[in-house]
Order: C-alpha cells, then structure tokens, then sequence
C-alpha cells in the first residue's frame, strides 16, 4: 500500500474540499489555505517553508509548545510498547496521570478526595459532568452564561450560549445567566459581581423549577471572546446554586493547565473550590484527551451504570498528559505565561491607543483578547474590520483566531513557551495588520 502524502497545497485543499463533510467548511478561517507541515514550540512552517509564530495553539490544544521534546518522546516510548489498552482492564500509565491530575486540585483542608473520569475530548467530559450533576443531586435544570462554548456535542452544544455553534435537536433543561462581561456587559462596564449575582437568582426562581443541578462556568470564557469572571463571581454563583442543591461546575478546558499566569486553574483566582472540574486541549499538548475531575462522592452514583469513552484512559495519550504536568512543573511555564502574558497585553494597550477601532483589549496570562467596535462609544461589534486585521496577519507571519458571539474579537492563545523575544514581534505584526487597513 502506497502511504506516501502528497503536501502541494492545491492538491491537499482540493482533497479536503471533495471529500471532508460540508459541516467541516464554516470553520476555515483563511480566505486562502494553509497547509502546515512542521511546528517547533510556539512556531509554525507551511508547506512553502514561511515560518509563523503560533498565537492560536492550534484551538489552544499546544500548551507546552508545538512537538515538544519530551512529550513527544514520552508519548513514543508508550506507544511502541503498547497503543492503546481498554479501561476494562488496568494499565499503570493512566493510573499514575490521574492521581497526578488529582494532586493538582485544590485541597486545604487535606479532606476532599478528587477521582478523575478520563473522555476522548472536552466536549464528552462536558457531556460527562452534565450527567454527573443531574444523576448526583436528582435534579435536570442547569444553568449556563449566555455568551460561553462548551462544545458542539447534542449536550454540550444545550449549554452553549453561542447561536453559531448551536444546531437543532439539542436537550434541554437548560436556562440562561447573563454573563459578567466587564466591558460590554448588560449592566454597563465595571458593574461587578453583584448585579449579575442577583440575574443567577431571577433565573432560578423564573426559569427553572426551582431545584438545579448545577452552574457551568468558564473561569475564563474562551471562544466567547477571553471574558475573564470578575472577582468574586464564580464563589458567588457556587452558594447560591449550592443552596438550590446544584453544583459548581468549572469548565478549564481553554483557561486550565497555567495559562492564565497566576494559577493551575482559572477558578483558583476567586478563591472557590468546584464540584466537578472538565478539562482537554492542553492536557495533551495536542494528544486527543480530556477529563472529569471530580469530588468522590459526587462521582460514586456513576457507579450504578456503565459510562465508558473508548479512548478515554488511552496510556499513549495519558503518557503525554503525565509529560505535559512534568514540564509545567519544571519549566516553569505557568510562571512564563504569567510574566510574558503581561507584557504582551501591555502592547495591546499601546496598540488601542492607537487604533480607534480596537475597542477594548483584556485578558490574563496566555490568554488574551484584541475586541473591534465602530464606534468606541456604541460598542458596535465589528466583524468585517476583524476579519480584515485577521486575514493580514497572515502576511505578518502571526496565526490567531476571530472569537466572541459576534466574530468581532481576535483570540490570543499561544503555546505558553512564548517568550519575551517574541512579544515585539507580535506587536510589530499586529501594528502592520491594522496599519493595513
């Protein structure tokens, strides 16, 4: 059999538009493709050889840095001894990364027992976590942030608050909170915690039975455009869910593993502890892998029914996940997000003052956030100069997303190995992209 992959870029664009599914197309964000052949940290080359730095993560998935070295190596090692080993039977490698896992989770009074479900993606694990809280606490309502992803599974898709990203047929039993968003919010900018505190309330008295099963939250939302949840925020929502017998779930799958800079997880900024943490993307710094990580005795009514995820406890993709741990640990990479996080967004603000059509810039650690609007004052979004500034950057050697409900802000989210020689670069390539127009 002949396995040989042909890399010109027509012909691989013309593979992909004749047999990828038409569900597949929306999602291209180019005007032109791009086809990558090689990445190296936080650096991309396509197939012509032009290098790029990486301010996408690949979806945020790279989250130690592009093939690194010894995620590779650990996965390699795994793999040529054994692929893969179903979880009917044990395996030490998934074994050793979930109390790994679990050792990362917040516990100071030494009392609180966390179990890891490990799933094929984040979307399964969040398909996982809703199951958990309504089979735990007998309850089917829950509740979301209007403007938050959680993937696009039937489930995870009932919990999204994005139109784009929803199709027909979801469940339901879901309702709605505004989100805290400190700039463009419903209750103006800078309003707080308190007055959308008070919006979990209404909703729960008027639009659900007056029992819930839980609250997801994004510590930091990702594809809603990096609205970060002011202080005070998620503690708050987590009591008065709790004293409606729900739960506090933390959806960490874009803002976990030290990309905010300050902690492990986004949620540890507010001081609270959740019920049920869901986690993916850089957990396998590109590997397929996801998780529930959950308190035991919320995770013990499972038990009553099989719940199974095929490649879920994958030891090559668990070997990579225990690597990843390892060289956040000993690399100091969360501190690296922190420190150059900081002064990247630092640019940013040089760049709004600037630029009349950047309307606000935000963000913590790696995890940063350029929004456009026609007018400072109106706050309209404006998606047309987005898309513009985005398709320049590929001239300026720089790959990003378009994010938020109205495709109106520009996603920042690179390997967290980005490094300070690289934060003038970006800057000098943005510069360029909106000199451009």
């Amino acid at each position: 059999m002949n396995m040989q992959t042909d890399w010109t870029l027509n012909e691989t664009a013309a593979r992909r538009d004749n047999y990828y599914a038409a569900s597949q197309r929306k999602f291209i964000p180019f005007k032109d493709p791009m086809v990558f052949k090689k990445g190296s940290m936080q650096y991309l080359w396509d197939v012509e050889g032009r290098k790029y730095t990486d301010l996408l993560g690949m979806n945020v998935c790279i989250s130690v840095g592009h093939s690194h070295p010894k995620v590779v190596a650990a996965a390699m090692e795994q793999a040529q001894e054994l692929t893969h080993c179903t979880t009917m039977f044990y395996h030490p490698v998934p074994a050793h990364f979930a109390e790994e896992l679990a050792a990362t989770m917040p516990n100071p009074t030494g009392d609180i027992e966390w179990v890891v479900h490990f799933t094929n993606s984040g979307s399964e694990a969040v398909d996982l976590a809703m199951t958990m809280a309504r089979s735990y606490t007998g309850n089917l309502d829950l509740l979301a942030l209007r403007s938050a992803y959680h993937g696009p599974t039937a489930a995870a898709q009932s919990i999204t608050g994005i139109s784009g990203w929803r199709h027909p047929g979801m469940p339901g039993n879901v309702a709605f909170v505004p989100e805290p968003h400190q700039y463009r919010g419903i209750f103006g900018e800078n309003a707080g915690a308190q007055p959308y505190l008070d919006e979990i309330e209404r909703t729960i008295h008027t639009a659900t039975s007056g029992k819930v099963a839980g609250i997801f939250i994004e510590s930091v939302q990702g594809y809603g455009g990096v609205v970060e949840m002011p202080k005070g925020y998620m503690t708050g929502a987590a009591e008065r869910v709790r004293a409606k017998g729900g739960l506090l779930i933390a959806d960490e799958v874009q803002a976990g593993f030290g990309r905010t800079g300050d902690h492990m997880w986004g949620f540890e900024a507010d001081g609270v502890i959740p019920d049920i943490v869901v986690m993916a993307k850089g957990i396998g710094n590109g590997f397929p892998l996801g998780a529930v990580v959950a308190r035991k005795h919320i995770a013990a009514p499972m038990s009553e029914k099989f719940m199974f995820h095929t490649y879920g406890a994958n030891p090559t993709s668990c070997a990579a996940g225990r690597a990843v741990l390892q060289v956040i640990k000993e690399d100091n990479v969360r501190e690296n997000a922190r420190d150059v996080g900081a002064a990247l967004l630092e640019r940013l603000h040089a760049l709004k003052d600037k630029y009349q059509v950047i309307g606000d810039v935000r963000g913590r650690g790696l995890m940063l956030a350029i929004e456009m609007v026609k007018d400072r004052k109106t706050k309209e979004p404006d998606p047309a100069t987005t898309a513009a500034v985005f398709e320049a950057t590929r001239e300026s050697g720089i790959i990003l997303s378009k994010s938020g409900a109205y495709q109106s802000c520009l996603r920042l989210v690179p390997p967290m190995c980005l490094s300070m020689d690289d934060v003038n670069q970006v800057h000098d390539g943005l510069d360029r992209a909106f000199g451009s127009l």
